[in-house]
């Protein structure tokens, strides 16, 4: 007896391990109350915006959206996979010249941009202890346009844009225990102690567990991105986004 008690307590413990590297999606999606700010200033008339002068944020308050779709599953060789869809948007002024041709004043610019993260990832720890941890790196596309009005003889400027760039991911969770509410917070980040950018986000959740394969759950938190490049004379960039963002979640 006492044998058959020890091995259907082995057996729950090894079917709950198996169940936590069963495939598994979580997706979800919401509204970013975000705060444009900062600057980028060139002198060479290449590069950003083919500008030899200098772009200021309004810092004008918009609201985004964005949307997420994760995916793991229990091959241990093969990354899981999440992708994210986010937009922003911002309103400020330029002055100086762009393509060679003079900006009478500052002109109304509007910096309109879609970012799309392909995030392969390994999970680190799975809910072990209640902790989860995810290693791995984000792919960042960015798609942006750009209008800058027309200003005196200045007769505007439009252009679009798309560009790549390799991120270091790190994802770390806590589930409190006896209860539905989860702490997580993520980072995407790359630098070489000049150049910087990094996308942080930190979120507090709640999940309703009264449905058994579908779980929905609310999310609340505060995401800030940041890109930071000093190009010595050539080019200074200092412009972040940040704000609240809250959305609804699905877990299967």
């Amino acid at each position: 007896m006492k044998k058959l008690v020890t091995t259907c307590a082995m057996g729950a413990l090894l079917a709950s391990s198996l169940n936590a590297d069963i495939a598994r999606v979580e997706f979800g999606g919401g509204v970013w109350q975000q705060t444009p700010s900062g600057y980028a200033t060139r002198t060479d008339g290449d590069g950003l915006l083919n500008l030899d002068g200098t772009y200021v944020s309004d810092e004008k308050e918009s609201t985004e959206v964005y949307a997420w779709i994760l995916v793991k599953h229990p091959l241990p060789i093969i990354p899981n996979l999440r992708l994210e869809y986010v937009t922003i948007s911002d309103e400020g002024q330029t002055s100086g010249s762009v393509n060679g041709l003079p900006i009478t004043g500052d002109a109304p610019t509007t910096i309109d941009m879609t970012q799309y993260d392909v995030i392969p990832y390994y999970n680190i720890l799975d809910n072990t202890f209640w902790t989860t941890i995810d290693l791995g790196l984000d792919i960042k596309v960015v798609e942006s346009d750009t209008d800058i009005a027309s200003s005196g003889a200045f007769p505007g400027y439009s252009s679009s844009d798309t560009t790549v760039i390799p991120l270091l991911y790190a994802r770390a969770r806590v589930e409190i225990p006896a209860t539905n509410i989860g702490l997580e917070t993520d980072v995407k980040a790359i630098t070489d102690g000049t150049n910087t950018m990094y996308d942080v986000r930190a979120k507090v959740d709640y999940t309703f567990d009264f449905v058994p394969v579908i779980q929905p759950a609310l999310e609340v938190g505060y995401r800030i991105q940041k890109l930071k490049i000093d190009d010595g004379s050539d080019a200074q960039v200092d412009l972040d986004y940040s704000g609240v963002y809250a959305g609804l979640m699905f877990r299967f």
